[in-house]
């Protein structure tokens, strides 16, 4: 029997000498990492030290697993003693780390000891990077210093609004990405999309290939089923609700490509209201005069085996109140 949860959500270094300079740590293995590469637990544990640098220390035997030498592949066993030489991270991570994401906490969905789920509003990048000072993930370990894991498990557009997993576990993200990767997972977006989808396209199976801009952003398209570059992409289609001049759709993905919903949609002629990259830029000015300040797609519902108890869990997020206040609007306004 699932368990659902439904609704609007409730809100929710390294060590050194006294003078900076670093020094040897020992550190003892948690059981959450258990079985884990040594070279794997290192480039974690010393985030913005170059992989060159990890791997050289454990070749010259700088690193020792309880008190002997050891290779990058050996597996660790909870209760382990690491003994890892002085290292210095590099400038760049030093300034993020003297400068860190604000600490913030988000909407909560469902939360135990394994996992998270958060309604990720719009507008916010799931993690740091590409331009982004930090995301989601960055602001939510400065809000919880004492947590020991928290990894996202999938990722969701800036744009994109809705439910987003995070592991406190790593056997738990481990379990969760696994699912993930098997499509053993159900996740279902609403999307408003302009004009009248067609009752009988229910899925659209057509690859897409990633490409960048002459300025280096990030596209993607659909390409021929025969195209080396391209990667099997499948979207199931069902209308939720027509009003004039669109349709609210339930989107399904049985694969997680990149703006794969976004692509889909628009090459089937119906691009998603406000979307600033595929969508009809034109009409997007006009929609935000009536209110619509950003794509209208939601990360509705997430079907996935709890990572712990195997039961089966049904998350969903209501639409935000912006969107929600547009849909009301055009279902009653058909000039919009």
């Amino acid at each position: 029997m699932n368990n659902i949860i439904e609704g609007r959500p409730r809100s929710a270094h390294e060590p050194g000498r006294p003078d900076g300079s670093p020094q040897v740590q020992q550190v003892t293995v948690d059981a959450e990492f258990a079985g884990q590469r040594l070279d794997n637990y290192l480039l974690r544990h010393l985030k913005g030290v170059p992989k060159t640098h990890v791997y050289r220390i454990i070749r010259s035997g700088e690193v020792r697993v309880n008190k002997g030498r050891a290779s990058a592949d050996t597996r660790l066993e909870a209760g382990d003693v690491l003994r890892i030489p002085p290292v210095r991270i590099s400038e760049k991570v030093a300034e993020k780390s003297a400068h860190p994401a604000p600490a913030r906490e988000f909407a909560v969905l469902m939360e135990d000891d394994a996992l998270l789920a958060i309604d990720k509003p719009a507008g916010v990048a799931v993690h740091g990077g590409s331009g982004v000072s930090f995301g989601v993930i960055e602001q939510m370990r400065q809000a919880r210093p004492t947590a020991k894991t928290l990894e996202l498990v999938h990722r969701l557009d800036r744009e994109t609004s809705g439910i987003l997993l995070v592991a406190k576990k790593r056997s738990a993200l481990r379990n969760l990405q696994d699912q993930f990767r098997e499509r053993e997972t159900g996740k279902t977006y609403l999307a408003l999309v302009v004009g009248d989808w067609p009752a009988n396209l229910k899925v659209i199976d057509a690859p897409l290939h990633k490409y960048l801009l002459p300025d280096g952003e990030r596209r993607v398209k659909v390409v021929g089923k025969d195209d080396p570059d391209g990667m099997r992409s499948v979207s199931l289609v069902k209308v939720r609700q027509r009003m004039a001049g669109f349709s609210l759709l339930e989107v399904t993905i049985k694969t997680g490509r990149t703006h794969q919903i976004r692509v889909h949609l628009a090459s089937a002629g119906h691009t998603i209201a406000g979307d600033d990259k595929y969508g009809d830029f034109e009409l997007n000015r006009n929609l935000q005069r009536q209110g619509l300040k950003r794509m209208f797609l939601h990360a509705w519902q997430l079907q996935f085996q709890h990572p712990v108890s195997g039961k089966r869990i049904e998350l969903r997020a209501e639409l935000p109140p912006e969107l929600q206040q547009f849909l009301d609007h055009a279902a009653h306004n058909p000039a919009v």
